[in-house]
């Protein structure tokens, strides 16, 4: 018997209940994966692998600029990420919908380190999988 809850805002939905799970409904391969034989994880299970996201400053008039990131996995909900970027960060921001990049978060303000920072404590991806351009 397993008890798990989900919390995590990022995502669409939340997870509360209790599982029953039984050695049977794994395959046999799936250990050998995501354990090596001294029985400590290989993968990184909290960060998406293959992709990489982009975090741009762009100049507007003046000393005013503005922040976009792109490349946020997919399965994020964006409304609910913009949200809370815009609490935390105290700035205002709207996601824009782009054919060729996708979802891309547009903040006020040089938000770039601190977007850096709560994406990797969130989980979403690693350090190495950000880039992070301008001046």
């Amino acid at each position: 018997l397993q008890t798990f809850t989900v919390v995590n805002f990022l995502h669409k939905e939340k997870t509360t209940g209790i599982k029953r799970m039984s050695l049977a409904s794994f395959g046999p391969d799936q250990f050998d994966d995501d354990w090596n034989e001294l029985g400590t994880a290989v993968k990184d299970s909290g960060a998406q692998t293959g992709t990489n996201v982009h975090i741009r400053i762009q100049q507007r008039n003046g000393k005013k600029t503005l922040t976009t990131v792109q490349g946020i996995p997919p399965e994020i909900d964006f409304p609910r990420l913009l949200k809370a970027f815009k609490k935390q960060f105290c700035c205002n921001g709207t996601v824009v919908d782009d054919p060729e990049l996708g979802h891309v978060i547009q903040l006020q303000g040089d938000q770039r380190q601190n977007v850096r920072n709560f994406i990797v404590s969130e989980g979403m991806v690693s350090d190495q999988q950000i880039k992070v351009h301008g001046f």
